[in-house]
């Protein structure tokens, strides 16, 4: 039977920032009060992170490099599954979907995961928009799919994938490159120098009837506000979540 994706809270965090386990930054004194938890990438096999991780500052935010390392599905749900049966919130988990076949079968491994309530798919830069429909099609079950789609392609391709079986489209942290020590080094971009174009897909998302989740330089409460007012169903903070005072935050109007 399909599950419905609800949200006792529209707060929601991105996939990346707070790890695994929901009860590790829950238990933290400044928490957001989350509707829903959602995991760091998971691919089918392991991935060791990139050779050189790195973050780069830049006017208006930051590039992360980090080459997504992850102890793969088998060991996460060996170590987590309780953990995440536990949570006093449902768990998104975030997939790699770059390889369809792989994403189905982590789809239907999930399928019987307390407490689980959707799957988010992400996918790898420059895969055609065959691949990504593919891939939504292959996981299609049971779980709510949430598609994250980079900023360029929400009013496009993400009309088509929920036509296609998707919930909702997220939004993607957009890719950049900058140099360091004379090398080039590309990754996605972070900060509150991304929010004005965000509002501007989730205003144009909305008039359109698109189901989307907006993210990509929130950080305060006063800027996901907007983005619900502007027509988004929940709003995905990422590094804001790292800040020692957020949801306390300066710019919180209240």
């Amino acid at each position: 039977m399909k599950r419905d994706l609800y949200f006792a809270s529209p707060y929601l965090n991105v996939a990346g920032v707070l790890g695994f386990e929901p009860a590790r930054y829950l238990r933290q004194e400044n928490s957001l009060n989350l509707g829903a938890f959602v995991t760091n990438p998971l691919s089918l096999r392991p991935r060791k992170p990139a050779n050189q991780p790195n973050i780069l500052e830049y006017t208006g935010g930051f590039l992360l490099h980090s080459g997504l390392p992850n102890p793969g599905l088998d060991a996460a749900l060996k170590r987590y599954t309780r953990k995440w049966a536990d949570s006093p919130v449902p768990v998104i988990p975030h997939l790699m979907a770059d390889r369809p076949e792989e994403t189905a079968r982590m789809t239907r491994r999930l399928e019987s995961v307390e407490n689980v309530m959707a799957v988010e798919l992400g996918f790898a830069p420059g895969l055609s928009d065959d691949i990504l429909r593919y891939a939504l099609q292959m996981s299609l079950g049971e779980l709510p799919i949430i598609v994250n789609l980079p900023l360029e392609q929400v009013l496009g391709l993400g009309t088509r994938l929920v036509q296609d079986g998707a919930v909702a489209i997220s939004l993607a942290a957009p890719r950049g490159a900058l140099f360091n020590d004379g090398k080039l080094i590309s990754g996605r971009m972070y900060g509150p120098g991304l929010l004005p174009r965000s509002f501007e897909i989730v205003h144009a998302a909305a008039r359109l009837g698109l189901p989307v989740i907006g993210a990509c330089g929130v950080y305060s409460l006063a800027d996901a506000r907007t983005m619900i007012e502007l027509g988004a169903l929940a709003v995905q903070f990422d590094t804001a979540l790292w800040m020692p005072s957020f949801p306390s935050h300066p710019r919180e109007t209240e």
